[in-house]
């Protein structure tokens, strides 16, 4: 599972935050309760529309493709 995040966040997401200034790094995925746990980087980390661009892009993103996500945690 953790290679499907991954691939889903180098591929679709990270592209789209860079243009931004931003940037996303994989940290971990809990297949228990689905979390999967980011660092934000760049103009990205410390922005104040950070937890949008989470909620309403990255977790959007990674639910589409996989269903067992069920929330995305920055740290």
């Amino acid at each position: 599972m953790d290679d499907k995040i991954k691939q889903i966040i180098e591929e679709k997401i990270k592209p789209f935050l860079e243009a931004d200034g931003g940037g996303i790094e994989f940290v971990a995925f809990d297949g228990e309760s689905g979390e999967v746990r980011v660092r934000l980087q760049g103009a990205c980390a410390g922005c104040p529309g950070a937890q949008m661009t989470l909620s309403l892009g990255v977790e959007a993103a990674l639910k589409e493709e996989v269903p067992e996500v069920s929330r995305v945690i920055a740290v």
